[in-house]
């Protein structure tokens, strides 16, 4: 069984959250913070060997109060970031056991995560190395000038929007970040593209939605009730196998 280090990048500003208390992967999203949710979708499997949370050093210890015995009861490891998501995620990078087959980076403020599309991109990263998820673009594309005004309709053929989880082999993920410069990725499967090497996009799904603005928030928590529900095991028939009741 291949082995994964899932890195939960969470040390954004959340500029556009707007909230005066909580940064948006902090934020109390029904019984639970939004990052609790991206994270345990990947603590309770079996491939995943480590979970490293990437916070903002300003917020350390406000996350240490509040967040503590989380941390220690599920075995997560927070380090802090850098200025931008891809500084942050090198420094997860930086973490990551030897034994790891492969690294998954998710957004710790994209809760809307199931076990199904999980074991999906997983197995497409087992398969051919990168693997994204990805939704092809619907709405008509404008490109707007500063006095916003049209400048022009782009076509949006062949155009699709980018998601996470992202997964890489790990050799793969750690020499495209070396490589990286001063190169300001806006997402990790750029890194890996400039390497020349192919990224596999797998459908994803618009209810894996990321959390920008409070009215994300909102259509979150309805996304969270159309997510696929665990396959439960079927009912053990008694006398199935005799020797489990002797």
């Amino acid at each position: 069984m291949a082995k994964f280090a899932v890195i939960l990048p969470a040390a954004g500003k959340s500029t556009r959250f707007k909230d005066a208390f909580y940064k948006k992967p902090f934020f109390p999203m029904a019984d639970k913070a939004v990052w609790l949710y991206s994270a345990e979708r990947f603590l309770s499997r079996d491939d995943v060997v480590q979970t490293i949370l990437v916070i903002h050093a300003e917020d350390r210890e406000y996350f240490q109060q509040k967040f503590a015995a989380n941390i220690a009861i599920l075995g997560i490891e927070a380090v802090d970031g850098g200025a931008e998501r891809a500084d942050s995620v090198q420094a997860g990078l930086a973490r990551v056991k030897p034994t790891a087959d492969f690294v998954c980076i998710h957004d710790a403020a994209r809760p809307c995560i199931c076990n199904e599309w999980i074991d999906k991109i997983f197995a497409a990263a087992e398969k051919h190395d990168a693997a994204l998820f990805a939704v092809p673009v619907q709405g008509t594309l404008k490109r707007v000038g500063p006095n916003h005004r049209i400048e022009e309709t782009v076509a949006r053929e062949h155009l699709w929007e980018a998601q996470t989880p992202q997964v890489f082999r790990r050799e793969l993920i750690l020499e495209a970040y070396a490589k990286r410069g001063n190169f300001a990725a806006t997402d990790d499967a750029q890194l890996v593209e400039r390497l020349g090497r192919p990224v596999t996009v797998v459908l994803g799904s618009p209810v894996n939605l990321k959390i920008t603005t409070r009215e994300d928030l909102r259509l979150a928590e309805q996304a969270m009730k159309a997510l696929p529900k665990p396959k439960l095991p079927g009912p053990i028939h008694p006398f199935e196998d005799d020797d489990k009741w002797r």
